[in-house]
């Protein structure tokens, strides 16, 4: 699994390369002005915070590299209608194909399906992506800062707010938390997982929430499964969580969100 992020990294800039020739960004972006306003994907985890709730960002997730299928034939749009009626906040879909078997398909589905923001999750490197996104009704994307540039950071934030999309930037140490701060990042995503190694140790967050401004909005992402993890973040003040493979494996999302997350 060594420098897996390498390998997706080179396979999304080949990705990108093919699809542009079929549709031309001008296109894309003529889609995108076209679209339904972007539903607030900060805002509903804000009030689900300031409302004493933990604000959860649930996940539609295949596979991943390191686990291999977690639910390879799961309905996108079962799934958002169960995380909408179990109280999720916000909805995370993976679209990347070769490493999480995920799709753009399955972003439009679980979004047609709920009144959740729904975050593209994927490997965005290029603006292209982002104008993709929007043409497809994301609400948000992620950037991941391992896999940017400073100057590519800010400019592919500000592409993303020229479109009304929101962006979660996530970290993994503290050389990529000061970049994201750098880059004025309001809301931060610490993952408790290497992109390198895909070891997950829970006190990434816990090391690196220190560091991160009172007035930025931190999540904690992958590795959450037991409702005491749950509580554990709460008691240090963390209440944001992105969580995909512990509520998709088993078919049993509603049950596993109650039970991490309560009512």
């Amino acid at each position: 699994m060594s420098d897996i992020l390498d390998q997706i990294l080179r396979r999304k800039r080949e990705e990108i390369a093919q699809a542009k020739p079929k549709q031309s960004e001008a296109a894309l972006l003529a889609q995108a002005r076209s679209a339904d306003p972007a539903r607030g994907f900060v805002a509903a985890l804000n009030g689900s915070v300031e409302a004493g709730r933990a604000a959860v960002i649930s996940e539609f997730k295949r596979r991943s590299p390191s686990k291999g299928w977690i639910a390879e034939h799961a309905d996108p749009a079962e799934v958002a209608t169960v995380y909408q009626t179990a109280g999720a906040s916000c909805m995370s879909v993976l679209t990347d194909r070769d490493y999480f078997g995920g799709s753009i398909d399955d972003l439009q589905s679980a979004r047609g399906a709920c009144r959740l923001p729904v975050l593209r999750k994927d490997f965005t490197i290029d603006a292209y992506q982002i104008v993709e996104a929007r043409a497809i009704g994301a609400d948000a994307i992620l950037l991941i800062a391992a896999a940017l540039s400073r100057p590519q950071l800010e400019e592919l934030q500000s592409t993303a707010a020229e479109l009304g999309l929101d962006v979660l930037v996530e970290v993994h140490d503290r050389a990529e938390l000061d970049q994201a701060l750098e880059a004025n990042a309001m809301l931060i995503g610490v993952n408790n997982r290497n992109l390198r190694t895909f070891e997950t140790d829970l006190q990434t967050t816990l090391t690196l929430k220190q560091y991160v401004p009172a007035d930025r909005l931190l999540v904690t992402e992958s590795g959450i499964h037991r409702a005491e993890d749950v509580a554990m973040m709460r008691e240090h003040g963390v209440h944001t969580f992105l969580v995909g493979e512990a509520l998709m494996r088993e078919g049993r999302a509603a049950e596993r969100y109650l039970e991490l997350f309560g009512k």
